[in-house]
């Protein structure tokens, strides 16, 4: 298990909106709340332990992005007016990719 966190946590990326878009459309991408660790879920998600993963999913912790958060996301990116783009955390567990927004400063 060691072993599993510590390849998660080497793997952690940024990635900005635009890059995630071809996962979205593909149906790969869980947002995963803020107040989770990101290597965390990773770990439950790759070792399949249910109970952890099914207790986020009832709490809608980890959940699929709705259309109105991707449409928030995708106007943020193409805004004529945006600072800096939406950027994320990204953790690849294949076929996943999880994902936290940063929030922006």
């Amino acid at each position: 298990m060691s072993d599993l966190r510590a390849e998660l946590t080497e793997i952690l990326d940024e990635a900005e909106w635009e890059w995630l878009i071809p996962h979205v459309q593909r149906d790969a991408v869980i947002l995963v709340a803020p107040e989770l660790n990101l290597v965390d879920v990773g770990v439950a998600i790759a070792s399949d332990h249910i109970p952890s993963v099914q207790q986020w999913i009832d709490q809608q912790l980890i959940t699929k992005p709705t259309t109105v958060q991707v449409g928030e996301w995708n106007s943020d990116a193409f805004s004529e007016l945006r600072q800096r783009t939406k950027r994320f955390n990204t953790l690849i567990v294949q076929p996943y990719v999880l994902v936290q927004e940063i929030a922006a400063v």
